[in-house]
């Protein structure tokens, strides 16, 4: 197993003393491959700016110019986040919601010796 160092341990990084975020490292494992470059951006960007209730409420063109896109792109990716349910969004608010439940996917194991029909 490999051993963890903090390789500049005057440089950890602390919850700052104004403002609120984190990213629940599932959206990365779950989502992020799943959707544009955009829009991973943008979501990244909200939950840096949101409360600790997920709220922010910064208008399209102020995003656009923040994250250095254009505003329609900022609108689409916002409808991929609508689409997976990773955002909810009401003018000007925009919510970054809890991540859905985590999909169980079913694999399919071979069945146990003592179920396996034996030719006769």
């Amino acid at each position: 197993m490999f051993e963890k160092r903090l390789l500049v341990p005057d440089r950890v990084r602390r919850p700052p003393r104004e403002g609120f975020s984190w990213i629940d490292r599932r959206f990365l494992h779950e989502y992020a491959a799943r959707l544009s470059g955009d829009a991973v951006f943008l979501y990244l960007f909200l939950a840096a700016v949101s409360d600790q209730h997920g709220l922010s409420f910064y208008r399209d063109s102020t995003i656009a110019v923040r994250l250095r896109i254009r505003e329609p792109a900022v609108v689409a990716a916002r409808e991929e986040l609508l689409t997976y349910d990773l955002v909810a969004y009401q003018p000007p608010l925009t919510q970054v919601l809890s991540l859905p439940p985590a999909r169980l996917e079913r694999k399919d194991y071979p069945a146990p010796a003592s179920l396996v029909p034996v030719a006769s």
